[in-house]
């Protein structure tokens, strides 16, 4: 087991030339628990690279972090990661530093660039046989030193039931061995975490497609199937909606936080029964594997950010949630989101720009309540607005128009903000959550289609959209429900693309402009007589019958909804 063991000042904070260890004990029956520089490595690479990855380097095993303090005795350094605060590559100091930690059989060494060629200094930590990860220049020591200690704590390997803690993808094969059915692990994001491969069990070409890609085809949170296992504190069969194989599926919680879920290929009407159980039973043990699966590595920025993505996602939760976050559940609250635009996401720089902002949406919403929840779920910034004071909607706009103001400090791309609808109670934040994301998506679009072509950033509140987005839900419906038939809408759109024709400018010109002739053909700058040829083409050749009420609303609807949602 791993014991944290820091020397910290009294105000907990770090300082240079400080030492702080963490120690790797003896289990009680007196193995010890082996950590590798590698799994160290994979839980700290969004903040450290690896300047000589090798498996020399690689599998080295890691005990201990601390600070480098030259007046220190280092009396024993085997295994541990040394930071080399205040240390410049070039230096004396830096070249005794290596030697010492080499001959101390240190496990590696953490330094900061600044400015100095990656392959160089590779090159130097092989010259010394030094494992070298390098931090970026304006790293803070004090949180490379908690990543660190959190990465050894990450990484250590315990057992339970036989399965490595943490490894999702041996857990899911004792799922399915248990339970008789192929098992996928998901986490809240949608990404597929862990799956079984005991052979000779079926599966579906939905389970092949997220195994390859690892992700499912649809985000937890637009998808009714999750959100329905979310609402439950039990295993379910879940009828799939792909026409393929159904599903057992179980929300996997630790301490009433969501972390994810279990789904499992039915294994049928004599074993299911049986399976559910079994699922039911596991669902503590899910959630230790996946509390202890996490790659976060601040794990206080973890559990906040889960705490929130639990109060917006799953709503039986929520109180729990809310009560420790420190919520008064008394309080209202709505949910803003906030979303960059930029062409590629995923990368380094957009990964970068999403922490700034998360941390500026922190420190506004500080300065403005006196406080700040934010956490970032699918690459969308979320916070959470208290509802107070005389006009709360109108302080909530401020807020989000003053981060956008100073976004331009944080990114070249446009800023898009909204704020979903103030929830009375804590069990409907979600339903803010849901507003404000469909708020975004909408005001995305626009800005798409230039709708603001000289705003460097872009907000705005559910209620300034409602119609709009009233509408879109109706399009959702319509198609969910399978109420499209053979309306002429379709075949028009068709014979406009393959032949050239306006015939569907021409309808929405008709609509927009209450049937006025003069008007419809000054929109499309075309004659009248134009326009009059075109309206008695639709209705014959397209049959629609524009006099009767009924069919002009559908017309009208079906158009109206086909314009909002554009191009996805």
């Amino acid at each position: 087991m791993l014991v944290i063991a820091s020397k910290l000042m009294a105000d907990g904070g770090l300082h240079p030339r400080q030492s702080t260890t963490v120690s790797v004990t003896h289990d009680s029956d007196g193995a010890t628990s082996i950590v590798r520089l590698a799994d160290c490595v994979r839980l700290m690479q969004s903040d450290l690279v690896h300047a000589n990855p090798r498996s020399d380097t690689t599998e080295r095993p890691v005990t201990d972090v601390m600070l480098y303090d030259p007046a220190d005795d280092w009396t024993s350094l085997d295994g541990r990661i040394i930071l080399a605060v205040g240390c410049t590559y070039g230096s004396p100091e830096f070249d005794t530093f290596l030697q010492r930690a080499s001959a101390g059989n240190a496990a590696a060494v953490v330094v900061k660039a600044y400015g100095a060629n990656l392959a160089l200094l590779g090159s130097t930590a092989d010259r010394y046989s030094m494992a070298m990860l390098v931090a970026p220049h304006d790293a803070d020591w004090a949180r490379l030193a908690a990543l660190a200690r959190s990465a050894v704590v990450g990484a250590a390997v315990d057992t339970v039931s036989g399965v490595r803690l943490g490894d999702l993808y041996a857990f899911a094969n004792a799922i399915a061995s248990i339970t008789d059915g192929a098992a996928s692990i998901v986490d809240t994001f949608g990404n597929v975490v862990g799956y079984s491969t005991l052979p000779g069990q079926p599966i579906d070409e939905i389970r092949r497609l997220t195994t390859l890609t690892l992700q499912e085809p649809e985000p937890p949170a637009f998808d009714p199937g999750f959100k329905r296992v979310y609402a439950s504190n039990n295993a379910l069969v879940m009828p799939s909606p792909y026409a393929g194989m159904d599903r057992l599926a179980l929300a996997v919680r630790a301490g009433g936080e969501l972390l994810g879920s279990i789904w499992v290929i039915d294994p049928g009407d004599e074993k299911r029964a049986d399976a559910l159980q079994a699922l039911d039973r596991m669902g503590d043990l899910a959630g230790l594997h996946m509390l202890n699966a996490r790659s976060e590595s601040d794990f206080g920025q973890r559990r906040s950010s889960d705490l929130i993505r639990t109060l917006v996602d799953d709503p039986p939760s929520a109180p729990f949630a809310a009560a420790q976050l420190g919520l008064d559940v008394a309080h209202e609250i709505a949910v803003a989101a906030f979303s960059i635009v930029r062409p590629e996401r995923g990368n380094l720089d957009a990964v970068r720009e999403v922490r700034r902002l998360l941390h500026l949406i922190t420190t506004i919403c500080n300065v403005q309540f006196g406080t700040s929840h934010s956490a970032v779920i699918d690459s969308v910034v979320y916070a959470l607005l208290p509802a107070d004071g005389a006009n709360p909607r109108a302080t909530q706009r401020r807020v989000i128009e003053e981060i956008c103001t100073y976004a331009n400090t944080i990114t070249s791309g446009p800023l898009i903000a909204s704020v979903g609808s103030i929830a009375p109670k804590v069990e409907q934040v979600a339903q803010s959550k849901d507003e404000a994301l469909a708020t975004l998506h909408y005001l995305g679009k626009l800005h798409r289609r230039g709708a603001w072509p000289d705003a460097q950033h872009i907000s705005g509140m559910y209620e300034d959209h409602r119609v709009p987005l009233s509408l879109l839900k109706i399009g959702h419906f319509v198609a969910d429900a399978g109420l499209h038939f053979d309306d002429g809408i379709d075949r028009l759109r068709r014979h406009d693309q393959e032949h050239g024709t306006d015939y569907l400018p021409t309808l929405l010109a008709y609509f927009v402009h209450n049937t006025n002739i003069s008007a419809m053909a000054a929109s499309l700058q075309v004659h009248n007589n134009t326009v009059r040829y075109r309206m008695t083409r639709l209705a014959e050749e397209f049959e629609l019958d524009l006099e009767d009420p009924n069919s002009r609303l559908w017309a009208w609807l079906r158009l109206s909804i086909s314009e909002l949602s554009g191009p996805s």
